[in-house]
């Protein structure tokens, strides 16, 4: 129960563990291809140009950033904690001058300083971290894309700890990049780095000045590849991770028979058990109130009393947890992750191991309470 690598479908590791094969065989063009179609729905963004790419969260990161920025352009950074610190430090090694909306660990930054920002700052792109996985908080994506649009700025959202499990419409909302990775809600092993891309996001890479200055970022090598294995040819570059691809074309397809609005609310719901439980214990999450708490994870103070080896007394309950992440708060917190197949049963599972792991603590609880407060939470209304 950490936020990533996270619980996969056993169909998932199957498509894993097949017989791999070549890159270039119509069985594979066929897989690939409809892997990329898959992930336009699943992005809600029909009109956009996806790419699929080896490599990780961070990859794909840059991937954003060296094609969309050239030295000395601006870029603005809603900054929600440790994984907008690192795209700041990505914009600065291709030469952006950086300038951040900040906020306190737990808090987003005030949406009147970022359109006030937005207005007179002469940005090339602005970035947002839509769930930031040290923190565990949700930043406002519509508003803030809608409002970089509004200014004629690119805006550029990173997904990784969000995409597939909160909710998002990448058309309908204006925004130009949302990136991701494999092994959160698009429940795929480690791996694959994936963006989604608008026409003027790609306009804009077309009318750059300079070139891209690394190869296995640029999307001129890429967009050849993506757009043949769409139209069902082989092309090559470098060769793609062809077990992952298997592995993401199943559960792209698994994500989509459930449905993208039915996915978002089976998220909203699990979390908000999760949360009635937090409650129960008398737990204080670190997102500063519920409206800025992600659905896909749980970042919580560790009561008093309780350090931060008592993950080690959850995981001999059988529930692996993960500790802080944000440098600092790390050793004050620990961090639930409830994303891609996470199920009531699970839920429960996961509030007893910590409701035993707190008594053998010693933390003073009523035995019970909190798997009483996620069950309830799980019926159903009346």
């Amino acid at each position: 129960m950490i936020p990533g690598p996270v619980e996969f479908d056993p169909e998932v590791m199957r498509a894993l563990g097949a017989k791999t094969a070549s890159h270039v065989s119509p069985e594979f063009i066929a897989v690939f291809g409809r892997a990329l179609q898959r992930l336009r729905e699943v992005c809600l963004a029909p009109s956009a140009q996806p790419f699929v790419v080896a490599g990780s969260g961070t990859w794909a990161m840059e991937m954003a950033v060296a094609n969309l920025v050239e030295p000395g352009e601006r870029a603005l950074v809603v900054n929600t904690g440790y994984f907008s610190d690192r795209m700041a430090s990505l914009l600065e090694r291709y030469g952006a001058e950086v300038v951040q909306a900040r906020a306190s660990p737990g808090e987003v930054p005030d949406s009147a300083e970022v359109e006030r920002l937005l207005a007179g700052g002469r940005f090339k792109l602005m970035t947002v971290t839509h769930v930031d996985t040290s923190t565990g908080v949700l930043a406002p994506a519509e508003a803030l894309v809608r409002a970089a649009h509004r200014h004629g700025v690119l805006s550029v959202v990173d997904g990784v700890c969000a995409t597939a499990g909160e909710t998002f419409h990448q058309d309908a909302w204006g925004a130009d990049v949302y990136l991701t990775a494999s092994q959160k809600a698009l429940g795929v092993p480690p791996g694959l780095a994936l963006l989604s891309v608008s026409r003027r996001a790609m306009d804009s890479w077309r009318a750059r000045r300079t070139p891209v200055r690394s190869l296995y970022a640029d999307f001129a090598e890429w967009l050849p590849i993506m757009e043949a294995y769409e139209t069902g040819r082989a092309a090559y570059f470098a060769t793609p991770p062809v077990n992952l691809v298997y592995a993401l074309e199943v559960s792209l397809g698994q994500l989509l028979r459930e449905g993208m609005e039915a996915r978002f609310e089976r998220h909203r719901r699990m979390a908000g058990a999760f949360r009635a439980a937090w409650r129960a214990l008398g737990l204080r999450t670190l997102p500063a109130s519920e409206s800025v708490a992600a659905h896909t994870l749980s970042a919580l103070y560790f009561p008093e009393g309780v350090d931060a080896t008592w993950v080690g007394k959850v995981r001999e309950q059988g529930v692996v947890l993960a500790g802080g992440l944000h440098p600092q708060l790390k050793t004050r917190y620990f961090r639930v992750g409830h994303m891609n197949v996470v199920s009531p049963g699970d839920v429960l599972a996961t509030v007893g191991a910590i409701e035993r792991a707190l008594a053998v603590a010693g933390h003073r609880i009523a035995p019970g309470s909190a798997v009483a407060a996620a069950q309830a939470a799980l019926l159903p209304p009346g």
